[in-house]
């Protein structure tokens, strides 16, 4: 049995606009993986001083948004675009923050995410998804982002390889928190540990410059001090 259903709107412009990132970039992923217990310890720490004061709760968008703007200003070419034979260089970072919705995947824009702070950026993320999935987006909120980050560890993704949301050179996958062990200071030990996936455009970004910026992320994640001390 069969039914065929006309696909809507928003269905028709994200397959169009994915088949378009496969056909135009030269698309590479690359793999780290992150401990978690660092940010999480904080974030229990300061989460109920955190709502209290802000209205809002802490959750762990904030902290990969603010790595990844630090990260960016190091790799400036992960958020940079090509322009016909040109370079284009964003000396701002306009966050894509992926948000699924009943009719598909958007992605709103949080705008100069790197001089926002965590409260900050956690309103507007809070914001822009109830209006993402109230369907009540306007096309300028979805526009214009130089950098993306996207959550499938919400559905339980293990690992995967996000596709670039054009005509940007650079997104992150965030997956699934999973307790593993590893190895510390030569003991194993069980740390709560989340992949990282960066899918590049190797046009312009190397390989060298994918693999700094994914480890600069992590470093910031695995130490949120350097985020609080600007390093």
């Amino acid at each position: 049995r069969e039914e065929r259903v006309k696909m809507t709107r928003l269905r028709a412009t994200i397959a169009r606009r994915l088949k378009d990132a496969q056909n135009t970039a030269a698309m590479l992923t690359t793999y780290n993986e992150v401990d978690m217990s660092g940010i999480m310890s904080l974030r229990n720490e300061y989460k109920d001083a955190f709502e209290k004061k802000h209205g809002v709760k802490l959750g762990f968008m904030s902290f990969f948004v603010k790595a990844c703007t630090h990260a960016l200003k190091e790799v400036p070419e992960v958020n940079a675009e090509i322009d016909g034979q040109d370079v284009v260089y964003k000396n701002y970072v306009h966050m894509g923050v992926a948000v699924g919705t009943p009719s598909g995947l958007v992605v709103p824009v949080v705008r100069d995410a790197d001089q926002m702070g965590f409260a900050a950026i956690e309103k507007k993320i809070a914001e822009l998804g109830l209006r993402a999935r109230d369907g009540k987006l306007s096309m300028a909120e979805m526009q214009g982002g130089s950098f993306t980050i996207s959550n499938g560890g919400v559905y339980g993704s293990l690992m995967s390889s996000p596709i670039l949301n054009p005509p940007q050179s650079g997104i992150l996958g965030m997956h699934k928190i999973q307790d593993r062990p590893v190895v510390v200071n030569g003991q194993i030990v069980i740390r709560p540990m989340m992949y990282l996936a960066l899918s590049y455009d190797h046009r312009i970004v190397d390989g060298k410059g994918a693999v700094t910026f994914l480890v600069r992320v992590k470093e910031a994640l695995e130490d949120p001090r350097r985020l609080l001390m600007d390093l």
